[in-house]
């Protein structure tokens, strides 16, 4: 495998969201799997950098996770769905 690109991640989340830190928990379990295949980084949606980049993304709610620069999932994926579009990340 010579292509050694790193696939960014993004979490938009809030800090009330109930349901982020479950995505949150699913990543922290899944991602170590891939080493250093993905990059993972938060985005706090309600801060001032945060609401700027969710308008310019048409996000609306959380959590959503970006994978690529492209809106992935808009809720909590199942696992499943979760591991599946990773592994078609890695597998381009």
């Amino acid at each position: 495998m010579s292509d050694k690109r790193t696939v960014t991640i993004e979490m938009f989340y809030t800090l009330t969201c109930p349901n982020c830190r479950i995505l949150k928990r699913m990543l922290d379990e899944v991602l170590p799997q891939y080493g250093d295949k993905f990059q993972f980084k938060k985005s706090l949606a309600n801060s001032p950098r945060g609401m700027v980049r969710t308008m310019k993304l048409g996000i609306h709610s959380v959590p959503t996770l970006l994978i690529d620069n492209k809106i992935t999932f808009r809720s909590v994926p199942k696992k499943e769905e979760l591991i599946n579009a990773l592994n078609s990340f890695i597998n381009h």
